[in-house]
């Protein structure tokens, strides 16, 4: 028999767990502070001056703010920039996508209306709003990664949408995943970071900058190399691919046939 005083000292304390989980918790923390620290600092952009925030809020009053609002809250006619950061506006004004020339599915790309000075200014007027995605550091899309990583990684996480070969595709409602070769690189790094339109939001914690970078590697490949197999289509899928052989090539063969056999008689 064990005696009440030895049952007293193998009981575990009230608070025990509660600081078993405070210790786990702040551990944790530091795990996660650590692994991301690096990636923070890396992409960390420095603080624009006063002037260029200025500069970048009248253009905004001019050319923005009948959609977005005066005070970048949004309104029907446009949603709210507070938060979206200098990357977002970089994307969608450097690819020419906004000022959207008419409503519509969603914004098309093109010809940029402003220079690149001035994106910059509204990007910080943006970005002076509260904290968002910055611009980041040009290493991550400099296009000099691994194609081969970046191959796989595009085929998981983008080619159903963009189709593997990057050529785009439809999506619902009339909306569509645009073609993403032939793209300024620090636009495609934007999109997976900002997430536009219908496409998602890859963090760094999904995707890292290095990850990044060699799926931008991956797509100037794509680009640069022509398809090894002949003429491509268009690069749109085997199932258009093979509607065009049995439509175009049967009716071909078709009309062979017909032409011979009227030859003969």
């Amino acid at each position: 028999m064990t005696s009440p005083k030895h049952q007293r000292r193998g009981r575990r304390h009230p608070l025990a767990g509660i600081a078993l989980l405070v210790l786990g918790l702040f551990v944790t923390g530091g795990a996660y502070s650590a692994t991301t620290a690096g990636i923070a600092s890396a992409q960390e952009a420095p603080v624009p001056s006063a002037s260029l925030v200025e500069d970048g809020e009248r253009l905004f009053l001019a050319n923005c703010a009948s959609c977005h609002g005066t005070n970048s809250e949004g309104t029907e006619a446009g949603p709210s920039l507070i938060g979206v950061g200098a990357l977002s506006v970089e994307f969608q004004v450097g690819t020419g996508r906004m000022p959207m020339a008419a409503s519509g599915p969603q914004a098309e790309k093109k010809p940029v209306q402003f220079t690149q000075p001035q994106i910059d200014a509204m990007g910080a007027y943006v970005q002076a709003l509260a904290p968002g995605p910055t611009l980041p550091d040009p290493r991550y899309y400099a296009g000099d990664g691994d194609a081969a990583v970046g191959a796989e990684l595009f085929r998981i996480n983008c080619a159903m949408c963009h189709n593997v070969a990057g050529a785009g595709g439809a999506l619902t409602e009339g909306k569509w995943a645009p073609a993403v070769v032939d793209v300024e690189p620090i636009h495609v790094y934007a999109a997976m970071v900002t997430g536009p339109q219908n496409m998602p939001v890859f963090s760094d914690m999904n995707l890292s900058p290095e990850d990044k970078n060699d799926i931008i590697t991956y797509l100037q490949y794509v680009e640069n190399n022509p398809s090894v197999g002949g003429f491509s289509l268009g690069s749109i899928g085997p199932v258009a691919e093979g509607l065009f052989v049995w439509i175009i090539g049967l009716g071909v063969l078709i009309a062979i046939t017909i032409w011979l056999t009227a030859k003969a008689h």
